[in-house]
């Protein structure tokens, strides 16, 4: 019997499906990244510099937009990623069309990509399915869902580059797909500690699927945090002060959630969340992730990220226009 494939249902629009062209693409942003970079979170930050890719460095946290917005930012963090010991890639990602207060898996087989196809590990999707009480995803939504697809060929590309066995054998690196709806903090708590097992099993990788703040009334999202006084929701008739621009601060609220993640508290991320309203996106999934950290055993300090690349669609002046902001970070397990 044939398998059954999720198709890349976006390749055409939000990236190529020109196979060669994407290959050659995705190579292209990679090689821009250099050997070495200092993370760019207020904490990480005074570490110094980190080799890129780090060693055991298992998890990351990428953007899904576009390529042509998110494509080059996202490199950094696949770069930074240790790929040559991986054995088995988990992909959770925010769910944008389909509602849910828990989180759905998969019931393909593979997952295409136009530079070639991801084997799903449906052995453990099943039981992650039956553990976690999970979902399962039509078709239907499991290809309108941009945030897993948008990793795939990226997620193959570091494979076919790094992975000896992926070389020998592309089933032998299979997927555990992983769509997160719109959790509580204490859903969050309790697949955390469901997924913290997996953390362990260092032949495990992890990619988290996030954009950060979309801002823009098309969001209905324009909060501004003056550098002194009250934070406000901007409307047209807004004012803003003049040296401190609409984009000085989605930066600096961008950053402040790039702080509380790199904070590895996940009640700390949730207060920042609840406090600003920033719509990073896939915070849910960063916060089972980052739960799944705290419940889990024999890290020894490791699963804490580091951020290191910010980017933004565009910089806002005006309340007119609008914005997505890109981010990259890993984490040593």
């Amino acid at each position: 019997m044939a398998p059954k494939v999720r198709e890349p249902t976006h390749a055409g629009s939000w990236y190529t499906d020109d196979g060669p062209t994407l290959s050659r693409q995705l190579d292209h942003w990679l090689a821009q990244v250099p050997s070495s970079t200092t993370p760019i979170g207020t904490a990480s930050s005074q570490g110094g510099a980190v080799p890129i890719p780090t060693s055991n460095a298992r998890a990351i946290i990428a953007p899904h937009a576009g390529y042509s917005y998110s494509g080059p930012a996202a490199a950094w963090a696949y770069k930074s990623a240790d790929w040559a010991n991986a054995k088995r890639i988990f992909l959770l990602g925010p769910s944008h069309h389909y509602y849910l207060t828990g989180a759905a898996t998969t019931a393909c087989d593979e997952y295409g990509t136009p530079i070639g196809n991801l084997t799903v590990d449906k052995e453990l999707v099943e039981s992650i399915k039956k553990e976690w009480g999970l979902q399962t995803m039509s078709l239907k939504t499991d290809e309108d869902e941009h945030s897993l697809e948008m990793h795939l060929p990226y997620i193959y590309k570091m494979l076919s580059l790094h992975n000896e066995s992926f070389k020998a054998d592309p089933k032998s690196v299979p997927l555990v797909p992983i769509m997160i709806g719109s959790t509580s903090p204490s859903t969050e708590k309790t697949y955390g500690r469901l997924l913290a097992q997996h953390l362990t099993i260092h032949t495990n990788l992890f990619v988290i699927s996030s954009d950060f703040c979309h801002w823009g009334s098309r969001f209905r999202y324009t909060y501004y945090q003056p550098p002194s006084g009250n934070p406000k929701n901007l409307r047209s008739s807004s004012e803003v002060q003049k040296n401190y621009p609409i984009h000085a601060s989605i930066k600096a609220v961008d950053f402040e959630s790039m702080d509380a993640v790199e904070s590895g508290q996940h009640n700390k991320f949730v207060e920042q969340l609840e406090e600003t309203g920033n719509t990073v996106c896939g915070r849910h999934p960063i916060g089972v992730f980052m739960a799944a950290v705290e419940a889990a055993e024999g890290l020894e300090g490791g699963g804490r990220f580091r951020f290191v690349r910010y980017e933004r669609s565009d910089e806002v002046e005006s309340v007119r226009d609008s914005s997505v902001s890109y981010c990259s970070a890993f984490a040593v397990l």
